[in-house]
């Protein structure tokens, strides 16, 4: 967590510029697109992490696919995981986290500007009705991401915790390609014990088409995904 406050040290003018731009882009989104405040959400990333010294190397940008919606299902390490995907993917991205987490300052106001969805957790009733908007969505080119571990661990180590199931529902009820996305040393940002430049790592990997998952259950969907993502992060440790 040590990086974490020493960013905000840093960059208290920086967040209360953003969080007001943000919030007056918000209240008038009809004169800003989809591209518009997808740029600025990464150009707050951008400044963020030069000022901090942290750096994400992308690999694999040619295996998301080049037409229409997708999901991006990556493992979960922390609070720079969205951030490190967003600043290495070109087309505007949104995604999906917990209700409880996403109000507080700058998060809610990073969520609204790419108009991410909020899940509140144990109410499946929720879960199904946003999970039908975001299918919706995907249907018209909108790309999202959702992370079937759930929660995650501090300083976690690159451990990839099991799969939910329920979390490739989304997907079934779309048809849309699902992309795994391997992080690696993403939590070396904002979670560990670690003060100082990090350079983190995002692999796309090869994604599931419809046609390759439409007889699967979502437990087997959900088991061939977090084996990719594992032996990828397990092949980049053996590597660096």
């Amino acid at each position: 967590m040590r990086n974490y406050y020493r960013t905000i040290l840093i960059n208290i003018h920086r967040i209360i510029f953003y969080i007001l731009k943000a919030r007056f882009w918000i209240r008038h989104k009809n004169r800003h697109s989809e591209s518009d405040r997808y740029a600025l959400a990464n150009e707050m990333i951008y400044y963020m992490n030069k000022s901090s010294g942290y750096n994400t190397i992308a690999f694999g940008q040619e295996n998301l696919p080049k037409e229409g919606g997708y999901m991006l299902y990556p493992n979960h390490q922390g609070k720079y995981d969205v951030l490190g995907i967003f600043c290495t993917h070109k087309e505007p991205l949104s995604f999906v986290m917990d209700e409880k987490r996403s109000h507080i300052i700058l998060v809610n106001e990073f969520l609204e500007l790419v108009d991410g969805k909020r899940l509140v957790l144990n109410d499946p009733r929720q879960t199904i009705t946003v999970f039908k908007q975001i299918a919706e969505e995907l249907k018209t080119g909108r790309k999202y991401i959702l992370f079937p571990e759930g929660g995650y661990k501090e300083n976690n180590h690159n451990v990839v915790e099991s799969f939910k199931p329920g979390s490739f529902k989304l997907a079934q009820m779309s048809k849309a390609p699902i992309v795994p996305v391997a992080l690696i040393d993403s939590y070396k940002v904002y979670n560990s014990d670690i003060c100082g430049p990090v350079t983190t790592y995002v692999y796309y990997l090869k994604p599931l088409y419809y046609e390759d998952y439409k007889a699967l259950k979502t437990r087997e969907i959900a088991s061939i995904v977090e084996n990719m993502i594992k032996e990828k992060i397990k092949e980049h440790l053996a590597t660096y």
